[in-house]
């Protein structure tokens, strides 16, 4: 059995022990996780455990604004993948047990001596071991940490989802510290299989010719062009059908993915700018991970398309279909994730085509933004990644929608070519600190991220953006 101990500290396996027995002593449990694919399967993890440990529990997936209103009633609540970065100790009582997993950076220091906290409270987040909680382990991979406590070793596969669909693995191409051991122990358990592939989404279920025609973050020849990606494999010898049916990345041999590969690589390089050159090969491939108990051809096989099948039920308010998906009761949710991933393909489909038409688009010095309104704010980020490349792939792009009918505030989403933060450039902090000069809040990955501001700060949010990049693009 692989040992998760080279990246996790002594004093956090003692927090997990402690975590247990906290979890042990209670008959009435409630969960509340994060609604988003790394937030439901966090829940989902814990869930598993709780039915095996024969616990009584309740699970409720929310959104971080709705953390303030909560009424405590339970014998222990559970916060995964969320509460770190939200006053969750003003919510305890002299007769509460609360138990935060989470990831993200946290408002209380380690030894909780800044916050006020009644009855017995623990938070575990891996930044106060040292561990970056952005990268190296994700808040699935948290409830994982705890669910291996008590032997459930089979659900690390799960853990591993959780870090692809909280995109740790966006920047290097692959699983690093707790994240790779988790990884290694559902390798060991015949869950998983790692391999080094092709960057193009779409493994199992897209026609070749269609998932290249969606590569990569740059303008090339082939982008949004499936006529060219047939004319490109034919030029290189790689068939596109086996007998009736359309291949796809998975079923090409590693000859023909050679060729792919250095045909993407030469023609990335035609059309970058020579400092980025150097960063050319790691957009063109990376480890891609296949769930060895899912059918093949079918999106739950691959960790990429998986992670988007529950965020499509996430942002159609179904986290109770992917939960039962996740927790093995496939007879009738699997038909609502269908259709709930058509849906979503249909509404994202919609709304780029509208923005194209209309030329929604608008151009500053440093970065580029379209007005989203009348887009739902659970997928303006998703949006803004795909369109990426009808704009302007150097600068990186904002959308901007409403939140809620009330125009309780502006959300706003960011997504950039991992070329710029190849470079070094972190939007995630960047975002951050440009949400509080105008009263709001944000932050997140270097090559996705987001924030919430006031109503009426829009126009000088990407003012003071754009100047905070110059120099920088």
């Amino acid at each position: 059995m692989t040992q998760i101990n080279q990246f996790q500290p002594s004093e956090m396996e003692k927090a997990f022990s402690k975590a247990k027995k906290m979890v042990e002593s209670s008959e009435d449990i409630k969960i509340y996780s994060h609604i988003d694919c790394d937030g439901i399967t966090a829940g989902a993890i814990l869930s598993s455990m709780l039915d095996r440990l024969e616990k009584d529990h309740e699970m409720e997936f929310i959104s971080l604004d709705k953390i303030d209103d909560l009424q405590l009633e339970n014998e222990l609540t559970i916060f995964s993948d969320l509460g770190s970065g939200q006053a969750v100790d003003k919510l305890s009582r002299s007769s509460s047990q609360i138990l935060i997993l989470d990831h993200h950076p946290s408002l209380r220091s380690p030894d909780f001596s800044n916050s006020k906290v009644q009855g017995e409270f623990l938070e575990i987040n891996p930044l106060y071991f040292g561990i970056d909680g952005s990268h190296e382990v994700s808040g699935g991979g948290m409830s994982y940490l705890l669910a291996r406590k008590f032997g459930f070793h089979d659900l690390s596969w799960m853990g591993v989802l959780s870090a692809v669909g909280d995109m740790q693995n966006s920047l290097t191409g692959q699983l690093l510290g707790l994240n790779q051991d988790i990884l290694k122990e559902s390798i060991h358990e015949g869950y998983v299989n790692s391999i080094k592939d092709l960057s193009l989404y779409g493994r199992q279920t897209r026609p070749l010719f269609v998932a290249l025609s969606y590569f990569g973050d740059v303008n090339l020849p082939i982008t949004n062009n499936k006529t060219e990606c047939i004319l490109m494999l034919n030029d290189l010898g790689i068939p596109r059908k086996n007998g009736s049916d359309y291949r796809t990345l998975c079923d090409l041999n590693q000859e023909e993915k050679g060729k792919l590969f250095s045909e993407l690589v030469r023609m990335l390089s035609q059309e970058v700018p020579s400092k980025y050159i150097k960063h050319v090969p790691k957009l063109v491939s990376a480890d891609s991970y296949d769930f060895l108990y899912e059918e093949k051809y079918t999106p739950l096989r691959d960790a990429s398309e998986f992670s988007t099948a529950v965020n499509a039920c996430s942002r159609n308010k179904r986290a109770d279909v992917a939960l039962h998906i996740l927790k093995g009761n496939r007879s009738d949710a699997l038909d609502e994730m269908e259709v709930l991933s058509k849906d979503h393909r249909r509404y994202l489909a919609q709304k780029i085509d509208m923005i194209e038409n209309e030329d929604m688009i608008i151009p500053k010095e440093n970065l580029q933004y379209f007005q989203g309104d009348g887009i739902k704010s659970e997928v303006i980020g998703t949006i803004a990644g795909m369109i990426l490349s009808h704009g302007d792939w150097r600068k990186p792009i904002i959308g901007f929608t409403q939140i809620g009918e009330d125009n309780d505030g502006i959300k706003v989403s960011l997504r950039c070519s991992r070329l710029l933060a190849f470079e070094g450039i972190h939007f995630g902090n960047i975002i951050k600190k440009v949400a509080r000069k105008v009263g709001g809040s944000g932050g997140g990955h270097s090559v996705a991220c987001g924030a919430y501001i006031p109503a009426g700060t829009q126009e000088t949010f990407l003012e003071i953006f754009d100047n905070t990049l110059k120099g920088l693009i």
